[in-house]
């Protein structure tokens, strides 16, 4: 790394470490809690398991990636992973998560890095790093309120990265890889779809498209995306569990809107199913409020 790159990790770092003594959201709890059950319970009861309300939600890898992070848990204070020990939040607790977080970001700074490089380390290129890495929004909801988006924005960084080398087969997979753990990222899916159909499946030579090669790619590229979900959700399937599996990663019962939580065209939605519910005018309360912790 060069010294402007050192800075920036060191700056952010620095803010970051001042953060930890901060609030800190229900999400802290989530978190702590797939630790626990990750770690306590055999794979075929993560999607089962509710003494707590904030049952497992996210996708196999994510689930794989709290398991990792469970075993350090477990050395460092094994009361963290002590899947009766709901709400648990010690100063060791506090500062293990919130060094799981600093840490998994590496990944975002690196995949930053990466683009930057492919851009040929211009001044914009450092200066948009540094306003990403730093960017308020993300360092508030990861390090004050608690998530884990550096690592998932660092995963679509680096797939981003792929597509202006050239290496489409490989950007796809990881982006694959991204969607197995955190399925939110769906929205981005028709973007990689249509440019992956056009830019890596569709082959053309002589001005004509090649249906052979062309046919090629898509089984290639179909393969690789079916190698990623099998893998992530291939011990589910066989166990049984993808209506489970799915019922969570999908809990609709919620309600569209998470009840209060969407922003934008979702609050307008929000406001006019209040006044309809209020006024009787509404048929469909259940099923478009849902129903607040129903998981």
């Amino acid at each position: 790394m060069n010294a402007t790159e050192i800075a920036l990790l060191v700056v952010g770092t620095s803010i970051k470490l001042l953060l930890w003594p901060s609030y800190h959201s229900t999400d802290f709890e989530v978190h702590r809690n797939w630790l626990a059950l990750t770690s306590s319970l055999p794979i075929s009861q993560w999607y089962f398991e509710n003494r707590s309300e904030w049952t497992l939600d996210y996708p196999p890898f994510f689930a794989w990636f709290e398991w990792t992070m469970s075993v350090v848990a477990r050395v460092w204070d094994p009361r963290i992973v002590d899947i009766n020990n709901l709400g648990y939040a010690s100063p060791s607790c506090v500062m293990f998560q919130r060094l799981t977080v600093l840490v998994s970001e590496l990944v975002l700074f690196m995949a930053l890095r990466r683009v930057v490089r492919i851009k040929g380390n211009t001044v914009q290129g450092r200066i948009s790093m540094a306003l990403v890495f730093l960017s308020p929004g993300f360092v508030f909801v990861d390090h004050v309120h608690f998530q884990y988006n550096g690592v998932l924005l660092g995963m679509l960084v680096y797939s981003i990265s792929l597509i202006m080398e050239g290496r489409d087969l490989l950007a796809g997979t990881v982006f694959a890889t991204l969607l197995c753990f955190k399925h939110i990222f769906m929205y981005v899916a028709p973007a990689y779809f249509v440019y992956l159909l056009r830019h890596y499946c569709a082959v053309y030579r002589n001005g004509r498209l090649n249906m052979k090669a062309s046919v090629g790619r898509v089984v290639k590229l179909g393969s690789a995306v079916a190698l990623v979900f099998g893998v992530s959700f291939g011990p589910f399937v066989a166990m049984g569990q993808m209506s489970q599996v799915l019922g969570r990663l999908f809990p609709f019962k919620r309600g569209l809107c998470h009840a209060f939580w969407a922003p934008n065209f979702w609050a307008l939605y929000v406001f006019t199913d209040r006044i309809l519910s209020i006024t009787g005018a509404s048929q469909l309360a259940s099923s478009t409020r849902g129903r607040v912790g129903d998981t």
